[in-house]
C-alpha cells in the first residue's frame, strides 16, 4: 500500500537536529555581528579562524564626550566637564584579535 514503507509515527521524537555553532565550539560565540562583551571574550577570529581571547582597549564613549559637554555647558569650571571620561559606564570597549590584529568590534555601555 505504502511505497516507501509504512508512514512515520507521531509517537517517536523527531530526529535530533545538528548541534549549533555554539555547542560544537563549547558555547564560544562567534565575534560577529560584532557585539563583543564587556571583557576580553573566548571567541573564533572571522579573519584568521584561530580560537583567542580578544584584546581589549578602553577609550571613552559618545556618552562620555556628550555628557562633558552638557556639563561645561551648564557652567560647570574646574575640569568637571572630565569627569564622564573617567567614569567605566561612559566608556567604550574595543575588541581586537591578538593573533592577527584584526579588528573584532566595540561594546559601548
Amino acid at each position: 500500500m505504502y511505497k516507501n514503507g509504512p508512514p512515520p509515527s507521531y509517537d517517536q521524537p523527531p530526529p535530533s537536529a545538528p548541534p549549533s555553532y555554539f555547542q560544537s565550539v563549547g558555547g564560544v560565540p562567534p565575534a560577529s555581528p560584532f557585539t563583543p562583551a564587556p571583557t576580553s571574550t573566548h571567541t573564533i577570529c572571522p579573519h584568521c579562524h584561530a580560537e583567542i581571547e580578544t584584546a581589549t582597549k578602553t577609550e571613552p564613549g559618545m556618552i562620555a564626550y556628550v555628557s562633558g559637554i552638557v556639563i561645561a555647558l551648564l557652567g560647570c569650571v574646574f575640569g568637571c566637564c572630565l569627569i564622564p571620561c573617567c567614569i567605566d559606564e561612559c566608556m567604550d570597549i574595543h575588541h581586537t584579535c591578538p593573533n592577527c590584529k584584526a579588528y573584532l568590534g566595540r561594546h559601548g555601555r
